[in-house]
């Protein structure tokens, strides 16, 4: 199953070809590496020779961008969220487009509950520049939002001013993830909503060093415990090549049970490419193609999602 972020106006992935991916970030064109992208075209498109910034991946790991024609910070819309973008360490603008397919999922699941008392609460750890937080919010929830970097919260913090969600009920916290789910349990806090997106690794606020495949089922069991009765979804996202969306969904089965009423998926998000279209597919009884429709797709991760419908 593929999940297909292919409501945006604003961003548009314009092809991809020998580990790079040609990209429109409002009017700006930017090439970026993926390591996804093993197949070859004939990078017709006339952005690759022309790109306003273009990021070159170093040999020895990391890399640096090669500014063309690129201010240092421009804004993003995308559906009453706005958002400011700028390059910075390895290849990153700031925003996960993909992701914008979970957005659209959860919005509805929130807004349906977001006049009863009290609001939903959602947790949204490794929170990074704020783009699920706000959605969120929007949505009518309140909004718990902890990221280990105080640079990235700050800049959360810019991009609910710009989204018109200043006065949101959304609580700002600089902290290491792994330890603020363990305050929270030992406080007795419960949530209805869940977002875990959590980078392959990293370091909290004192150092501390946050390997996936090693912590990643221990987090997902202590979060489980935060979980209210009345819980909403649980959403995990990987970037992690080795953990793969069935492997997600194992862990979250795991950690959350069967709760009543509750529902599991599991597939990756992608992101159409604009200039590759199908063929003609035959015709079938069935639709074993998520992301028909939109042509060719780019792959951008693995994601698990629990719910519960009224």
């Amino acid at each position: 199953m593929m999940w297909m972020a292919d409501r945006w106006e604003e961003y548009q992935v314009l092809d991809a070809s020998k580990g790079q991916k040609l990209e429109r970030w409002g009017k700006y064109i930017l090439v970026r590496p993926d390591p996804q992208v093993l197949w070859e075209t004939d990078m017709a498109h006339p952005g690759w020779k022309k790109p306003h910034a273009r990021y070159h991946r170093s040999s020895k790991g990391g890399g640096e961008w090669e500014f063309l024609d690129l201010p240092e910070q421009w804004e993003l819309r995308y559906h009453g969220l706005a958002f400011h973008l700028k390059p910075f360490a390895f290849k990153h603008t700031g925003i996960f487009p993909e992701q914008a397919a979970n957005w659209d999922w959860f919005g509805p699941l929130l807004s349906s509950q977001a006049h009863s008392s009290p609001r939903p609460r959602v947790l949204n750890l490794f929170a990074y520049t704020g783009a699920a937080s706000l959605q969120a919010a929007a949505a009518g929830a309140q909004v718990t939002h902890v990221d280990a970097s105080k640079g990235m919260v700050h800049w959360a913090r810019e991009n609910a001013l710009l989204s018109g969600l200043g006065q949101a009920p959304i609580r700002w916290i600089v902290d290491d993830c792994v330890k603020f789910v363990e305050r929270e349990i030992r406080r007795g806090s419960q949530y209805e909503a869940i977002l875990l997106d959590p980078p392959s690794y990293g370091r909290g606020p004192k150092g501390e060093i946050w390997k996936l495949e090693d912590q990643v089922f221990t987090l997902l069991a202590k979060c489980s415990r935060l979980l209210s009765p009345h819980a909403r979804f649980f959403l995990i996202n990987s970037y992690t090549t080795g953990l793969q969306a069935g492997v997600l969904e194992a862990m979250l089965r795991l950690a959350i049970g069967n709760r009543p009423g509750g529902k599991y998926a599991s597939g990756e998000l992608g992101l159409p490419i604009s200039s590759r279209p199908h063929p003609p597919r035959p015709a079938l009884d069935f639709a074993p193609f998520p992301s028909e429709g939109h042509g060719f797709a780019l792959p951008c991760g693995a994601c698990c999602r629990w719910w519960r419908e009224d």
